[in-house]
Order: structure tokens, then sequence, then C-alpha cells
């Protein structure tokens, strides 16, 4: 295994410090990354769990075979399966009791790393452990546990999380498939009323699947009591065909993560015991009587599925660590790809040099540090919560609001950062043995399962807007009319342009000044923040007494606003990474290091702000004049990472064995350098033949003679 303690220091590849990058001339020497002592902070609280795991995700026996069939890739992910139990890989967040250990964070932190051997494996194991375990654990009683959890962790049962249905993904509260209590025999009926109710895009549900936990609307004594959990055997362990009253059918061939075998599930009045009822949050008794320790369905519904919140904390983890394999191998090809020689008669300029090609890579590399620190505070939340150390139910919202915040901005950025790796890269970027168009392949859907993107930010959206209208729910009219008073005036001073023109002349006409301002911390969170505060609250005054309007009234209301309210919801997660990136930077002791991540932390922020520089304009936040200097300051920042970029990327803490990208194993500088001795002797020799530029010019210089 490659770590960031035992990896050999790679000779040649990184460039001198230029005198941009050590600060203004005379500034003393350049700043130094201490590599070793970032990949350690890097790794987090479950460093060792991590390291653990990379040591697995190196093995070649759990690595992608490109070019397999959809039915070969499966069976050896099922096999794949096998070999994390044997491994005891899997069994971190289960009961002590059965062998597990209750590390719930150190449980998602080995995970995710599972991501960089095939992303296949990540989700097929997240299905079985993370959906399907993770569900009879949670929703489930001792009873439940002691008989199903031992074959589900020792793959004896393989099963499925038979949630999503054709007809209603998201929404989840409106799903069609019945369960209905038949107290003569104490038995639950599951069936599937019509074709949209049939479970699907279900893994393990095509071929492998023994067992499922099926949601369905339970029905009781004529009362539908909304959303459980049901276990049901789906198919004979010896023949494995299905049981009476089960189909299914294969969805087949899938854009990407061809490794699981996806299915769909119907049932036709299938009967199960009373006892497969998951009653941890909801129960029938024998007589049909229904009873739950949580009164209001609502809050019943939202908790039975805040449950199963890890597996959108641990797609946020993967999806960082996906980015993070991705600018490791383009940053290094970068280094060592040459092309046009702007500068020099005889040299070839490296790609990293060029400004284009660093604005392409090191703004994704400072939002993936971003992201990834943002990851461990998510990490760390969701450990307290499982764990008891913190599990009131304001935690459990925060952890739902957190992972519903950052999921979307980590895995849309993975894809990003792919596709721009792959583009940086050129041609050999499109070869599949360089992994960035399989690996985007594969994260494709990352995008829209555990919580389609745009569904997650409106969520977020929706607690911006419930803890915003906290603020005036039981203050008098002094304290609101004071309130309204104050956003009036503020309003006033951004919309007459009395802002700008007193920021104008604060600057004075210097861009120094201005540029100053912006790369200063405190102004960075400034900006963040208040774009984040003005645009709920102006959501929150436009959707204002809109639940005293009748139903259809209220919902064209907030469809009027949800562009804007899911906008606000992006920038306030964005402002959530900006935060954790500079809480992070507190816990650097190493001098030059700090210096080197606060540039790339101000890459981040400024890079957030050029990107709504319309919006800063609009609403007075930013000058013209200052805001003109963004761009110039972020190029200034490109320059003084590039000499880093090379340790920024090795600090991830991931070996040959993990990228596993022939661009980035040295060969390209191999090559580079075997052409440039063939012209530097072939120029040396004498032989070398004249350009006919060099021909045409002399004869010009000789007619004016």
């Amino acid at each position: 295994m490659t770590d960031v303690v035992d990896r050999p220091a790679r000779k040649g590849l990184r460039p001198a410090a230029t005198p941009a990058a050590a600060g203004a001339p005379g500034a003393g020497p350049a700043p130094a990354v201490d590599v070793e002592a970032l990949g350690r902070q890097l790794l987090g609280k479950w460093a060792d769990v991590r390291l653990q795991a990379r040591e697995l995700a190196a093995s070649p026996e759990l690595h992608k075979i490109e070019g397999q069939t959809h039915t070969e890739h499966r069976a050896q992910v099922f096999g794949q399966l096998k070999y994390l139990v044997d491994n005891e890989a899997v069994h971190r967040a289960f009961p002590a009791e059965l062998g597990g250990s209750d590390d719930h964070g150190g449980n998602i932190a080995g995970f995710e790393e599972l991501v960089v051997a095939d992303p296949s494996l990540q989700i097929k194991a997240g299905v079985q452990w993370g959906l399907f375990g993770s569900a009879v654990m949670h929703l489930g009683t001792a009873e439940h546990h002691a008989k199903w959890l031992p074959g589900i962790m020792n793959l004896d049962i393989p099963g499925c999380f038979a949630m999503t249905e054709t007809g209603h993904g998201s929404d989840v509260a409106s799903i069609a498939t019945t369960a209905t209590y038949d107290p003569d025999t104490e038995e639950f009926i599951i069936h599937t009323p019509f074709r949209a109710a049939w479970k699907d895009y279900i893994g393990n549900a095509a071929t492998d699947g023994l067992g499922a936990v099926v949601f369905a609307q339970l029905v009781t004594r004529g009362v539908n009591h909304g959303v459980h959990a049901f276990y049901v055997d789906l198919r004979d362990p010896d023949t494995r065909e299905f049981l009476p009253g089960i189909g299914g059918e294969d969805d087949g061939i899938k854009g990407g993560l061809n490794g699981i075998d996806n299915g769909r599930l119907h049932f036709s009045n299938v009967r199960i015991p009373r006892t497969n009822l998951l009653n941890r949050y909801g129960n029938v008794d024998a007589d049909g009587t229904y009873t739950s320790p949580i009164a209001s369905p609502g809050r019943r519904f939202f908790t039975m599925l805040g449950t199963l919140v890890q597996g959108r904390v641990s797609l946020d983890g993967a999806a960082v660590a996906a980015s993070k394999v991705a600018l490791k191998a383009a940053i290094q090809y970068a280094t060592e790809r040459r092309q046009f020689n702007a500068s020099s008669h005889t040299d070839e300029e490296v790609l990293l040099d060029y400004q284009r090609h660093q604005r392409r890579l090191f703004t994704r590399l400072a939002t993936t540090y971003a992201a990834g620190f943002a990851h461990e505070q998510l990490l760390q939340k969701f450990d307290d919560v499982f764990s008891g150390a913190h599990d009131t139910d304001a935690d459990r919202q925060d952890l739902e609001t957190l992972a519903a915040a950052l999921k979307p901005l980590s895995t849309w950025h993975a894809l990003d950062t792919l596709q721009e790796c792959r583009e940086a890269c050129g041609g050999a970027g499109f070869l599949i043995e360089n992994r960035f168009a399989s690996l985007r392949a594969d994260l494709d859907v990352y995008a829209t399962f555990e919580g389609d993107n745009t569904v997650l930010l409106q969520l977020v959206a929706k607690r911006l807007l419930a803890d915003y209208a906290k603020e005036f729910r039981n203050v008098d009219f002094g304290v609101l009319a004071r309130y309204v008073v104050n956003q009036a005036a503020g309003a006033a001073v951004h919309r007459t342009g009395l802002r700008q023109v007193a920021q104008f002349v604060a600057d004075t006409g210097s861009v120094q000044k201005a540029a100053i301002a912006l790369r200063d911390g405190e102004a960075q969170r400034a900006l963040l923040t208040d774009r984040v505060q003005t645009m709920v609250a102006e959501a929150g005054a436009a959707l204002k007494g809109s639940r005293r309007l009748p139903q259809d009234k209220g919902a064209a209301l907030f469809n009027r606003h949800q562009n804007e309210l899911i906008d606000a919801a992006q920038a306030h997660a964005e402002l959530l990474q900006w935060e954790a990136f500079t809480e992070a930077l507190e816990n650097v002791a190493d001098p030059g290091t700090k210096t080197v991540l606060t540039w790339l932390r101000d890459l981040f922020g400024l890079s957030l702000i050029e990107k709504n520089l319309s919006w800063y304009l609009m609403n007075g936040r930013l000058s013209m004049q200052r805001a003109r200097t963004v761009g110039g300051y972020i190029n200034r920042l490109l320059e003084k990472i590039r000499p880093h970029a090379l340790d920024l990327v090795d600090a991830f803490g991931y070996g040959d064995d993990h990228v596993r990208a022939a661009i980035a194993t040295g060969a390209e500088k191999a090559r580079q350098d075997e052409a440039r001795a063939y012209f530097r002797a072939q120029r040396a020799s004498g032989a070398s033949p004249v350009d006919e530029k060099v021909m045409i010019a002399r004869a010009a210089g000789a007619r004016k003679g």
C-alpha cells in the first residue's frame, strides 16, 4: 500500500518557487507544504480505518475490469462482496453482540473508500449492508436483529432495499404498494395494485436478492398509517426462483454501475407474518390495533427515513474521494505533458504552466478540499447521532439538513471534476485505461439516488425558511417593526447604489486596496453569508402567509419562487463548505502548509464570489471597481498555488494502485524527456535540418543588407 507516510518522493516534478509564489519580491523563501502532516489531517478522525480500507481497495481482487459484459461484471462484484466479508470490512456499524463494533462513523469512512476500487462494488456493498442491513437494524427490534442480521452480515442473505417505485422516486410518502393487515391469519398482505407501483431500480433485485425490506403503506382496520418497512422473502435459496406471488424484471444495462443487478419487483397479494413488520416506530397487535411511540404521522415518517441518512453521508464522501483520484491523475499528467513552445525556441511548455489549465484544475482542487473538510464534519455529526453521543430531535434534523445540503454539491462537483479532468488530459483522458470516462459514467447516478439532488436542496431551503420564520414567531410588534425598518433601509442603500458609491470612495481607485479587502477571510465570509441571508429573507417575505392560502394557491406561490429557494439552499451549502475549510485551517500547525491552504481557501471563496458576481453587483454588495479585481486576484492565487500543486494532490494519500491511470505513472515524463534529449542531441551534432522559417528570415535579412 502507498500512503502519505511511506510514499517515495518524486524527483524533478515540482518546479521551483516563483517570486509570485513567494509573495512580494524580497519577501523571503516560498512556503512549503508538509505533505505527510497534511495527509494525516485529510484522513480525519477515522484515519486508521481509512488506511485499512485503502489497503483493501488497492487489492487487484477488488478492481474493476474494464470491458466486461454486464453479466460478467455482476458476477465479479458479487464475489467481491464475499471478499469484503472474509476481510472483516463490512461489520463495523453492526451491534457488538452480533460481531460488529458499533462504529458508525468508522463504517462510513471505510465504506466510501471502496469507490476507488470500483464504484459498483461500493454501491453493491451499500445496498447489502448500508441499506438492506441498516433498515433491519435501525427500523427493526432485537428479535429482528437476531433473526436476520447474522445472515445479512455474512452474505448468506443477499438482500434488497425496496423503496423506490416506477411511479414515485423522491416522493416516498406517495408510494402505492400496500401492506394490509389480516387479523384472521395475523398476516400482512403485500400488494402492488398497478404497474407504476412496481419497485424499480432496486439493487440485488435482478438476480442476487433472497430477501428485501419492502416499504409499503400500512393499512389496518381500514386506516392507512403511512409508509412502513416489512421484511419479505423473495426467492427460494436453493433454486433462486421467485417465491409464489412475487415477480420481477431485470433493469438491464445502465449508463454506469453495471456491476449491480438492478431490477424491478412486484407483489400479488403476498402474505407475510405480522412479525415481519419492522416495528421500532410502529406496531400492529394481533387484533389489528396500531400503536406508535411517535404520535404525529408526518414526524414518524421522517424519523423512519432519517435512520437511513447514512446513504447520503457515504455518497458525499465517495464523491469527494473520486474527485481526489481524478485530480491526482490530471495534475500529475499536467506537470509532465508538454505542448507548444511559447516561451522557448527549444522547449515546449508543461500544461500546468498555462493559466487556463490552472484555472480548470486548481479551482476544482480548492472545491475538493472544501468538500472534504465539510464531509469530515458531516461524518462527525453522523457518528454523534448514531452513537447516541448527541441524539436529540434537533441533532437528527441538523444531520438530515447537513447531509441534504452537502451530498448534492459533492456529487455534482465530482461529475464536473471528472469531465474537466478528462478534457484537460486531451485524447488520453478519453481512454478507458485512464479511468475518467469510466468513473464519470459510474458516478453519474450519484446525483439521483439516495435523494435527487434538486429535491434535497429543496428540503434544505424549507429548513432555512422554517428557521427564518422562527425568528418572528414570538416577537412583539415593536421588534418586528424595527426589523422591517432595518430591512427597508438596507434595501434602500443597496438598490440606490449608495453602498456602491461608498465602497468606490473607500477603495480610492486603488485596485490593490480592493484586492486586499477581498482576500481577507472575514470579507469573504461576510459576502457569502450576506448572500444566503438576503436570499432566504427575500423568499421568506415573498412566501409570507402562504400557509393561510388555499392549497392550490399556496402551492402555486411556492412554485413561483422554487428556483430562488433552491439557489439559496445551494448558496447555504457552499457557505458550509467555506466555513469547514476555514475551520480546518485553525488545525494546521506548519506555517508553510497553512499559508498554501489559505491561498487555496481564498481561491475557493473568490471563485464562489466570481460565479455569482452578477448577484453581488445587482444587489449592491460589490462596487464595479471591486468586482473587477476578483478575476485578477484569482489569477495571482493560481500562480502562488502552482508550485505546490503536486504536494496538494499527493496529500490525498492515493497511490498508483488506487489511481490506476496510465498517464499518472510517470510514463509521459519519460516520453517527453526522451523527445527533448533526442532534439538536444540533434542540435548539438550540427546535423539538425534548418527550419524553413529560419531560411526565409535569413534571406529577408540578406536582401535588406
